[in-house]
């Protein structure tokens, strides 16, 4: 039998999010063969020396897309982003120490909340104020802190942090919804971690890149399970990890250095990011609901002039083969994902949807 072509729609959705096609027909054809072994990736052992191969690439993708120096450690676990909400003060937050929280959302909040269980911790700085709708600036940063904890995209209000903060505090940063889609220096950070779901691959993997000489000086002895220093000696394989998402995430960084690197799709995001909003700005019916200059070129939020018409946008949108477009049921309207593998032409069928509502309906 002969199976159908399958058009694409446009994927607009927050994550799981979209994924380059050749990564995904590579994953596919190797849930049939992997390796050349005829067996697939999902049953092959993580400690063949072929799935070995691509935990070493995994690893060394990152340190180069980060551009990590020595001294960095890069682990892929499982347990997602949430999971590294705890095991980040447990690594890191001292026994007598404080631990320092910039609250800009509701994944910056769950951190923040893991962390007082573990801890002494401080909210150095928010913007629950105006509903996480901006980025805090200028706030002061104590100096006696065990490390600063930031977010740096948040996907469901739609901010990111342009500029992120000087300090000789140990830096860490939940990168989820926006890593390897713009120049960073990861030497900046003391930590960080992402979970793949957005731009890397597939839920069930989450990249943590640790500096190794701030661990281990907490006072307190670890779960296993939530020691990063046991996952560095077990070189990601303490327990079986997350092999199929872990292999598709090393063919989305293969695809993203294959074509130029971060520098590459730092430039097409901006692209993307600038036509959404230019046409938010300028549709009569729409209106975007962060400050201008916090707004996130990963998740563009947006919400209706007139809310008795979203049936008739959104079923303009689904004709349109748009997926994943509206926004989180704390927050409501709309919300576009722009994450590394949407091309532009996905941006164009949207904003052209919204020139013909606003035609038919302003």
């Amino acid at each position: 039998m002969i199976a159908k072509e399958i058009t694409k729609v446009h994927n607009f959705g927050p994550g799981p999010g979209i994924l380059p096609a050749e990564v995904l027909q590579q994953a596919a054809e190797a849930c049939i063969n992997f390796d050349n072994l005829n067996l697939s990736v999902l049953e092959i052992s993580h400690r063949s020396k072929n799935f070995e191969k691509v935990m070493e690439e995994s690893k060394a993708l990152v340190k180069e897309l980060l551009g990590l120096k020595e001294g960095y450690q890069v682990l892929f676990l499982g347990g997602g982003a949430s999971m590294q909400f705890a095991m980040v003060p447990c690594n890191l937050l001292r026994t007598d120490g404080k631990a320092g929280y910039v609250n800009t959302g509701v994944w910056a909040g769950k951190a923040l909340k893991e962390s007082k269980i573990v801890g002494n911790t401080v909210v150095v700085a928010s913007s629950e104020d105006k509903k996480f709708s901006y980025i805090p600036k200028g706030y002061a940063i104590p100096t006696d802190l065990d490390y600063l904890h930031i977010t740096s995209n948040n996907t469901i209000y739609g901010t990111q942090i342009k500029q992120f903060p000087k300090t000789s505090v140990p830096l860490v940063c939940d990168m989820s919804s926006d890593i390897f889609s713009r120049k960073v220096n990861g030497n900046d950070f003391a930590l960080i971690y992402a979970g793949a779901q957005k731009n890397m691959g597939p839920a069930g993997a989450t990249m943590v890149a640790v500096r190794e000489d701030l661990l281990g000086k907490t006072g307190r002895k670890n779960l296993s399970m939530l020691d990063y220093q046991v996952h560095i000696k077990g070189e990601s394989m303490y327990n079986t990890p997350p092999v199929f998402p872990i292999y598709v995430s090393m063919l989305t960084l293969r695809w993203l250095k294959k074509n130029g690197g971060i520098e590459w799709i730092e430039k097409i995001n901006e692209q993307k990011a600038a036509a959404m909003y230019h046409e938010i700005d300028r549709n009569s019916m729409f209106t975007g609901t962060t400050v201008v200059e916090d707004r996130s070129n990963m998740n563009v939020t947006f919400i209706m002039h007139k809310p008795e018409l979203e049936p008739e946008f959104d079923k303009l949108w689904k004709e349109a083969g748009i997926s994943g477009l509206r926004g989180h049921r704390d927050v409501g309207g709309y919300r576009a994902s722009l994450y590394n593998a949407l091309p532009l032409e996905s941006v164009n069928a949207l904003t052209e949807v919204m020139q013909a509502f606003e035609k038919k309906f302003a």
